[in-house]
């Protein structure tokens, strides 16, 4: 399913009045929190624009037709079994030719005051390698001009790893996608392995190669801009409110140079505002299945994790167990720190506790946690860019495990929650 189709198919608020790109898109984003919106018209712009399109697990378990609590494995699968999705020769991302290259004509948004300026934050970016193959990933890319972004890279990624090694290549930015391809280019896998892989075995999907180079692309994207990113030419990028809600500092980042840009018809503008839902929930949740799967790994039964959106969808995370010994917790924790190197802190608990509800959570800190034997402290060592306590320039940080899970012999104490007696109100009050 497009994300066009996608959008056809769920209940959304339209917005017929003239809408500016710059803050005023992004302001009614923001006041809708979680709810859907379609923009009919963009004062700067042909285009419309839609955002708060998967803002929720909801709703991505809705496009990928599986429940909430089905997610996790749902991605482990597609990870685990990638297949190969239908080429097409003729694609409806490649349906209009732009007659010039002018980013002033897209409704690129300018999301805060003090933004460094016009971003893409949406876009999958596709790169591809003579020896690794294809690689998903996303860059915010800063409109530096009519033609060119500024694209942030994150040290170490496989997209770096490319670029480091070419010093230039050609890659296309794709705006505009199902929730299939958003998720498959936010998991973390090995180099080599194609994402548009686990997007198809996520969703069926359709690519089509690029008009300017021999990479394979959703065919059913709204935008595809192409050309060419180097190392040698650099820009300020930034600044940038990030995931945690802070503005990013200002770097010295790579330039994109645009040689083409197509579209489908009639086109819609995908818009994701940093460091609300729709960015915690795309960014975080794919780092879940990889968590899971280490801690199960480590020979610990885990029922469920959740990287939470206090944790800004990035630096805690939540694991559930089955605990069957007391050393559940600690390698539960170790395994997590293995499946989600950026994370911060780890929060391990019970089978009874609730992860999605942070009073159940801190109940159990509460009540199960004691700091002398049930923290695990590590030494200083990488952590997340995004985190604006850890070390300027190195990452550097603290990382840190919770163990809040029940000792398995109580002695003479109880752990659980006593159970109270339950009533029908429609009996007693009218």
């Amino acid at each position: 399913m497009s994300f066009r189709e996608h959008i056809e198919k769920i209940e959304i608020n339209t917005v017929k009045k003239a809408v500016s790109k710059k803050l005023e898109a992004s302001a009614v984003i923001n006041e809708l929190v979680d709810k859907p919106v379609l923009f009919e018209k963009i004062s700067e712009s042909e285009f419309r624009v839609a955002g708060n399109i998967f803002p929720t697990k909801q709703a991505v378990a809705d496009y990928l037709g599986c429940k909430v609590s089905e997610l996790i494995p749902t991605i482990s699968n597609a990870i685990e079994n990638p297949s190969k999705p239908e080429v097409v020769e003729n694609a409806p991302c490649q349906e209009v030719e732009m007659d010039e290259i002018d980013l002033d004509k897209i409704p690129i948004l300018f999301h805060c005051e003090e933004d460094g300026g016009n971003y893409i934050s949406s876009g999958v970016v596709v790169a591809k390698h003579p020896e690794h193959g294809q690689n998903l990933d996303f860059h915010r890319s800063m409109q530096i001009g009519k033609d060119k972004f500024s694209i942030r890279i994150v040290k170490k990624r496989n997209f770096d790893t490319f670029l480091q090694d070419l010093k230039e290549m050609p890659i296309a930015i794709c705006i505009g996608n199902g929730a299939n391809v958003l998720v498959a280019a936010a998991t973390s896998v090995e180099i080599g392995q194609n994402e548009l892989e686990i997007a198809n075995t996520l969703e069926p999907l359709k690519v089509v190669k690029a008009k300017t180079f021999d990479a394979y692309i959703p065919a059913e994207c709204e935008f595809v801009i192409e050309g060419t990113i180097s190392l040698e030419e650099k820009a300020d990028e930034g600044p940038f409110v990030d995931l945690t809600e802070t503005r990013d500092v200002v770097r010295q980042e790579p330039v994109f140079t645009v040689k083409k840009i197509t579209h489908r018809k009639n086109a819609i503008w995908q818009a994701l505002l940093p460091g609300k839902f729709e960015h915690k929930v795309l960014m975080g949740m794919p780092r879940e299945p990889t968590i899971f799967k280490k801690v199960n790994e480590a020979g610990v039964k885990c029922i469920d994790v959740n990287v939470n959106a206090g944790g800004c969808s990035w630096l805690h995370a939540r694991i559930k167990i089955d605990k069957q010994s007391e050393e559940d917790g600690k390698k539960a924790i170790q395994a997590g720190f293995e499946g989600h190197k950026s994370c911060k802190h780890f929060f391990v608990v019970d089978k009874d506790i609730d992860i999605y509800d942070s009073d159940s959570v801190e109940w159990a800190m509460a009540t199960r946690f004691q700091g002398d034997k049930d923290l695990i402290m590590k030494d200083k060592e990488s952590g997340s860019s995004l985190d604006p306590s850890a070390e300027p320039g190195t990452k550097m940080t603290t990382k840190i495990g919770f163990d809040c899970t029940a000792p398995l012999e109580a002695k003479g104490k109880n752990f659980g929650k006593a159970e109270f007696p339950k009533a029908d109100l429609k009996k007693y009050l009218e």
